[in-house]
């Protein structure tokens, strides 16, 4: 008997349910894989930004580096000798030197000059500095070599720091001035200058000259350092056998560790290339604003004013001791003299040295000239840039 033909047969609506489900399912699956891969770089983002929070950054630490590189110090001055007494503070923008009873210690320019108007300001070492000498001065090398000083000679407590002053052309020193300073010195820092130029030597404290020498090599043949690059040196050592009190008092060791410091360095000058035997101002024009230091000259006032300073601090000047030069005082001695036809007209009267030197007793036990110039151990740079110690003079 036939069936209705309103009922079907069961596999035909398997079928059909099967082939209907079939774009539902794809959908599924596309949306499936779709949450999966937006999860994936969810993932990877989250994962990519905790290793940047948590990673350094490339340029910071090169940053802080060469932050510390070039502070003052670090960049134009080497720690010589001395080792750990010698130590480059606050970002390489503040020096001290230590002298203790193994060593005394000392920095020099990494830089050579020919010429050049160089700032320090300095600290010397407070209290009972009896023995000590700290150094500050411009030198070339070798048996002829040029220099011109600032040393600080100490005293025992109470009584004034001498500051001896000195210039050296080929070799030849002997010209020894020496100043008590209107301030105390270890208080607190202050500035002492080189002016060097083809001109004139000036040495200045606070911005006031107090010494000046002339480039009078071809007016009356006194060699004139203008030819030797020099370094920059300073040194803090001991000097008990001579230095306070023509030896009498002696280091206190002790109050060591004795300590100088020093900040603010600042230079114009003209940089000496070794390989090429020039400098940098040679190819510069020294006309230039940048450059004027290079022609700079003292004024009639300022001279003026040099001698005041000289008559109220000066406390020796080898230009007034006929004794120690029995042959005769140098030629720039001479120059501010009244010309006479005595003979005798080129030596200072003895009866105003006699009495000059009276009055720098009374006022000064520590005035002090070594008949041979001493400074502490220096170094000399070998070629391969390497140093050695060399002794004090």
């Amino acid at each position: 008997m036939a069936m209705p033909s309103r009922y079907h047969h069961p596999n035909q609506t398997r079928s059909k349910s099967s082939s209907s489900s079939i774009p539902y399912l794809l959908l599924l699956a596309f949306a499936t894989f779709l949450v999966f891969k937006v999860d994936i770089l969810i993932s990877q983002s989250i994962f990519s930004a905790r290793r940047r929070a948590t990673a350094p950054r490339r340029f910071v630490q090169p940053y802080a580096t060469t932050t510390r590189a070039n502070g003052t110090f670090n960049r134009n001055f080497i720690l010589s000798w001395g080792e750990e007494r010698a130590q480059i503070q606050e970002n390489g923008e503040l020096l001290t030197l230590s002298l203790d009873r193994i060593s005394g210690s000392g920095f020099e320019s990494k830089k050579e000059y020919l010429f050049g108007k160089i700032d320090m300001q300095i600290k010397l070492v407070p209290g009972n500095s009896a023995g000590t000498v700290t150094t500050y001065y411009l030198s070339s090398e070798g048996s002829t070599h040029d220099e011109i000083d600032f040393e600080f000679l100490g005293n025992s407590s109470g009584n004034p720091y001498t500051l001896h002053t000195n210039v050296f052309s080929q070799g030849k020193g002997n010209r020894e001035q020496q100043f008590f300073l209107w301030f105390d010195p270890t208080e607190d820092f202050h500035t002492y200058s080189f002016l060097w130029n083809p001109k004139c030597i000036v040495l200045s404290v606070d911005g006031i000259p107090i010494r000046e020498f002339k480039n009078m090599e071809k007016t009356i043949g006194v060699p004139y350092p203008k030819d030797q690059p020099m370094r920059i040196y300073s040194s803090l050592w001991n000097a008990d056998e001579w230095a306070t009190q023509h030896g009498r008092v002696k280091t206190d060791w002790s109050l060591a560790p004795f300590t100088a410091s020093y900040r603010n360095y600042d230079a114009q000058a003209c940089i000496w290339s070794q390989r090429t035997k020039t400098s940098s101002c040679d190819s510069s024009d020294p006309s230039s604003e940048d450059n004027s230091w290079l022609n700079e000259e003292l004024d009639s006032k300022t001279r003026e004013r040099i001698k005041e300073i000289q008559k109220k601090h000066m406390v020796y000047n080898y230009c007034e001791d006929p004794w120690r030069f029995p042959e005769g005082l140098a030629p720039e001695c001479l120059l501010d003299k009244p010309k006479s036809n005595d003979r005798n007209s080129n030596r200072i009267s003895s009866n105003m040295v006699e009495n000059n030197n009276n009055n720098n007793n009374n006022n000064n036990r520590n005035t002090v000239v070594p008949r041979k110039p001493r400074r502490g151990k220096r170094r000399s740079r070998s070629r391969r840039g390497n140093s050695k110690v060399m002794d004090s003079k």
